[in-house]
């Protein structure tokens, strides 16, 4: 049997624990952690497509104003 949890550090607690042992009773666990990690962090760890990334970025059109600017286009819309 596998199982996989995904919950909140405040979660964790020792009727989660006692569950837990009640679900997997006889039988032997691996407990494994680990955090999720976001799309760009995943995406920009490989050195090659970091750059690639990089690339396409800079080539993506772009708009600049002034704070000023800015609120005008706001108050606008």
């Amino acid at each position: 049997m596998e199982a996989i949890f995904k919950i909140e550090p405040q979660e964790f607690n020792e009727e989660l624990f006692l569950r837990l042992k009640k679900l997997f009773k006889g039988k032997t666990v691996t407990i494994s952690f680990s955090t999720d990690i976001d799309e760009t962090t995943y995406l920009t760890m490989n050195p090659v497509n970091n750059e690639h990334l990089l690339e396409s970025m800079s080539q993506e059109p772009h708009i600049s104003f002034t704070s000023k600017e800015f609120k005008e286009k706001i108050s606008k819309l």
